[in-house]
Formats: C-alpha cells, structure tokens, sequence
C-alpha cells in the first residue's frame, strides 16, 4: 500500500433504486422504491456490506433513500443520518413529468444550457449546487472519524458532488451518466496529509 493510500479514507456514493411512478423529473417527489429498485441496491451493496465495508451510513431524507439507508445501517449495525442538503434538486412544474410530454424547445434549452434556463418554478442549478456543495462539507466534516461511509442520494446529488470534486462546469455535469444504484468512490486525504479528495470509481 502506498503512503497516499495510508494517509486517505473514502466515501462511496449510491444512487437510489428504480422509484415507483416510472422515468420523470423526480425531485422534490417523493415516490417509494419498486421491488425491482430495492433489489439493484442490495445487488450494489451486497459484497461491501458483507465485507463490513461501511462504519456510517449517510442519506437524503426522501424515502427512495432513506428507507434503504435504515435497513442497510440495521444490518450493519452502524450509524444513519440523514442530511437534508443531500436532497435531489426540486423541478417546479416539471415535478413527475416524463421527458417525451414536455415542450421540445424548453427541454432542449434545459439541457443545453443548464444554468440559464430554469424549469418554471425549480430550483436554480446554481442555488442547487451551492446547496449540495455545503451537504458535501458536511458529509466531509461528519466522517473525520470514519475509515468508509456510505452515502445513499440521488443522480443529480451525485453529478453536482463529483462536479465540486473534478472542478467541472454546469453543462458537464449531464455528460455524466449516473443510473440507478450506480455506485461512486470518492477518495478524502486525512487532513493533516493536506490535498484535494480525488475520483477513484464511477459506475455500476
């Protein structure tokens, strides 16, 4: 193991399962977990979790999340808390709209430029941002005595983290491809080390 190795501790960000109420802008909703999403979280945490991986569990408060989270945490016996700054990005008037039945033109310019155009009504991305930028203080200053938590939150939580940590711009973020239960390492240097938290894993 090199002395980088030894003077650093990692987060593991999960993305939650598929949630009921099908593909949409699903923020602020707060749709339960189908079967078929609990079963790709337990699939995605099966090796770790058996292994004892995790000494702390970390959530969003929305049930898609949490409910997981609980049991994980039971299971294994440790902590859970959830953090309300790690909540998914509130879509206004497009809350439980699927893609196909929204305005060609808005939905072009949404993706196009993320930060200029806001769906009416929804948070801001750089008022999101900010946001979960302080949840990931947050999560970084609650682990300080924590080897490996886990952190169980959403696509969009996921992009605007690893933006913070990759120093990527509004429109990089949807080049990121974040599917459910999709797990993501993020190594954190010990503070007396000094350095920057760095991208170990993304993907499935």
């Amino acid at each position: 193991m090199s002395s980088a190795a030894k003077l650093s501790r990692c987060v593991d960000l999960l993305r939650h399962g598929e949630a009921a109420g099908g593909a949409c802008f699903r923020g602020s909703r707060d749709d339960p977990l189908t079967p078929a999403g609990w079963a790709q979280l337990e699939v995605a945490t099966a090796v770790d979790a058996a292994a004892g991986a995790w000494d702390r569990v970390l959530c969003s408060p929305a049930q898609r999340c949490a409910a997981f989270a609980d049991v994980l945490g039971a299971r294994l016996g440790v902590p859970v808390t959830a953090l309300p700054a790690l909540r998914e990005r509130h879509f206004g008037a497009w809350e439980g709209q699927a893609a196909a039945r929204l305005p060609a033109a808005d939905l072009a310019a949404f993706w196009s430029d993320p930060a200029g155009f806001t769906p009416p009504g929804a948070e801001p991305l750089r008022d999101f941002r900010a946001r979960v930028a302080s949840g990931w203080q947050e999560v970084m200053t609650l682990t300080l005595s924590h080897r490996q938590p886990l952190v169980v939150t959403h696509g969009g939580v996921v992009r605007a983290i690893l933006g913070e940590v990759l120093g990527l711009a509004d429109a990089s973020l949807l080049l990121l491809e974040v599917p459910h239960a999709c797990r993501t390492r993020i190594r954190l240097p010990e503070p007396q080390a000094g350095g920057l938290p760095s991208l170990v894993a993304h993907g499935c």
